[in-house]
């Protein structure tokens, strides 16, 4: 199961706490060659991927992360953002997956002439979309850092789990895992992450990925 207001943006200069990144995302500073238009959920990993490989050519620009829940409000997003800096920027990058958009990404990115980062969503080039599909798994939920920190905005509270606790079962009686994909080591996350699986009554599964395909990916263009 993947959830998925466009708002003023902030400059990535500016606070970057998740709140900001889920409503308003980040702007570009106007700086380097080529720009990465990404989902807010992914900013500190594209920063910190940015910062250890001394990739200081690349400009940052995030759409709310918030539409990881509104996938049908990505592709206009990431449209209107490559019209706006096309001209400023020798080469535009999206750091989206498909992510619900039924390939619609794909092909406004082709239309576009830009590339995008190769999966269906982020869980997957995280963990490595060969080792991920390898996996083959139907009945795992899976988070990320920034889900986890973002649980009750992104997921117990659009699912209205709060107000309706019956509704848990209905959501979630199919599945039977919680995996939660670690991009930093952290215990305090952890511990978080596996309260929010016993919160959905799921069996906990650590798994640490690390960047995965993202630092690849950003690396190599």
């Amino acid at each position: 199961m993947v959830f998925w207001l466009l708002l003023p943006h902030l400059s990535c200069a500016g606070t970057m706490d998740d709140a900001t990144l889920t409503a308003k995302g980040v702007t570009p500073s106007g700086k380097g060659q080529v720009l990465l238009i990404a989902c807010g959920a992914l900013a500190r990993e594209i920063i910190a991927v940015k910062d250890a490989n001394g990739l200081d050519h690349m400009d940052l620009q995030c759409l709310p992360a918030i539409l990881h829940n509104h996938p049908d409000r990505i592709v206009p997003g990431v449209q209107d953002a490559v019209a706006r800096y096309r001209d400023a920027y020798d080469k535009i990058f999206v750091v989206y997956a498909d992510c619900g958009t039924g390939g619609q990404l794909q092909s406004a990115c082709d239309e576009l002439g830009v590339e995008m980062i190769a999966g269906p969503h982020c869980y997957s080039f995280f963990e490595g979309n060969e080792e991920f599909a390898a996996r083959d798994e139907f009945t795992a939920f899976y988070l990320t850092d920034f889900l986890v920190r973002q649980f009750d905005a992104f997921v117990w509270e659009p699912l209205g789990l709060g107000r309706h606790p019956g509704l848990r079962d209905m959501y979630f009686g199919n599945y039977e895992k919680l995996v939660y994909q670690a991009q930093t080591d952290d215990p305090a996350l952890t511990e978080k992450a596996q309260h929010c699986a016993e919160r959905l009554g799921l069996a906990f599964e650590r798994r640490f990925t690390g960047y995965g395909d993202l630092n690849s990916a950003l690396v190599e263009i």
